[in-house]
Order: structure tokens, then sequence, then C-alpha cells
């Protein structure tokens, strides 16, 4: 049987590194809803055309268009074993649509890893982040501080700060982040399917939690 999980998780916490760490240990593909967007686009396959559209008029793409995006890629070789869901489903009617599309894959979510970190540790380490003009390498001025400060330790250019990760902006992308995705926690809790890990602390210490936890679902 197939395993499926879904990585929840909010701005700052980690969930990238966190899905390449449990993707290579469990040897499940990583899929990014984000980046099955921008290959869609970019191949100009019919379903990017159609996302495409919506995107151009300012527009939601609707629910079924992702879902079948989701669907085309789950149906690739290399997800028999199963797969790590990132960024999709965001609201419990995805988890429903995603949950019947798993059953045509005779499979099922099997667990729901939440990296659960509080918003003042998010918005520390968010509005810390700093970029290179040239290359957009990415330092941190506490976990990731170049060897000169404002300047990239790899080609010289000079650091700036993205609009992103300043702080007015970063606290209101984790407020809309947990707005939006509680409905989806409460949604996976209630079907006794989330796993809560401790984001705040290492990230050989998460992963561990992660795959502890994951081992014993499903």
């Amino acid at each position: 049987m197939p395993k499926y999980y879904v990585l929840i998780g909010p701005p700052g916490a980690g969930k990238g590194t966190q899905a390449q760490n449990i993707s290579k240990a469990l040897e499940l593909p990583h899929i990014s809803s984000g980046d099955l967007f921008r290959e869609n686009l970019k191949k100009e396959t019919d379903l990017g055309k159609k996302a495409k559209s919506f995107m151009d008029r300012g527009e939601l793409v609707p629910d079924d268009l992702t879902i079948s995006m989701v669907r085309e890629r789950l149906a690739e070789p290399d997800c028999k074993n199963g797969a790590l869901l990132d960024g999709f489903p965001r609201t419990p009617a995805q988890a429903q649509a995603l949950s019947e599309t798993l059953g045509s894959f005779n499979g099922q979510v099997n667990a729901v890893p939440y990296i659960k970190v509080a918003e003042d540790v998010l918005v520390k380490r968010l509005t810390g982040r700093w970029t290179c003009r040239a290359e957009g390498h990415v330092y941190h001025e506490k976990f990731n501080p170049p060897k000169k400060a404002g300047v990239c330790d790899v080609d010289g250019s000079v650091l700036y700060q993205r609009e992103d990760d300043q702080p007015e902006t970063v606290i209101n992308r984790i407020k809309v982040y947990f707005k939006q995705t509680m409905p989806l926690i409460e949604f996976y809790s209630a079907a006794g399917l989330l796993l809560e890990v401790d984001g705040a602390k290492p990230i050989d210490e998460v992963t561990a939690a992660l795959l502890e936890g994951l081992s014993g679902r499903g």
C-alpha cells in the first residue's frame, strides 16, 4: 500500500528543509504545490494554460484544477510507493478532494506532520533574513551571518532585506497563515491524523522527531 503524508508548517518553521530530509529518509518524492504550478506554467501544459488564465485575471485557481495537477503528478512512476505533499491541501474542502483522489490510487493520507513554532519565534527567524542582490544567496543575522556585515561572502554584492522579510510584512504573513490554515489543522486533528512536532528545536532533532512519529503511522 502506498503511503501519503501531508506536511504542514508556517513560514519560518523550516518546512522546506524538513521536507527534503523526510523525503530522502523515507524514499518518497516531495511534491510541492508551488513547484507543480511553476512546472505546468513553464511547460505550458493544458492544465498550466488553464491555471494561467485564472491567474492573469487575478483570480484564484479553482480546486479542481489544482487537484488535477496533483493527480497527474501522483500517477507518475516515482509515486508508486506514495508521496510527501507540501502546500496542498490548504482547506478542509481540498483535503476531502485529496482523500478521494488518493482513494483512486488505493491509498489514503496516513499522517499529517505539523511543524509547530510559536509566532514570536517565527518573527525572529524571518526578520533576520538578508539576501544578496547578485545571485540571491541568503543569510541570517543570527543563524547564518555573513563574514562582513552587509556583504555577500560568495560574490561580494550588497545584501538587502526583501519586503517579505521586513517585520510588518512578516507579522502579517504569519497571522494570515494561521487564520487560513487553522481549519485544516482542526480537520486533520479531528481525523486523528495530526502529528505535532516542536519546530523550535534544532533541525536534526526536528527531523528525528518527525521520522519517529511517522514510523508508527499507517
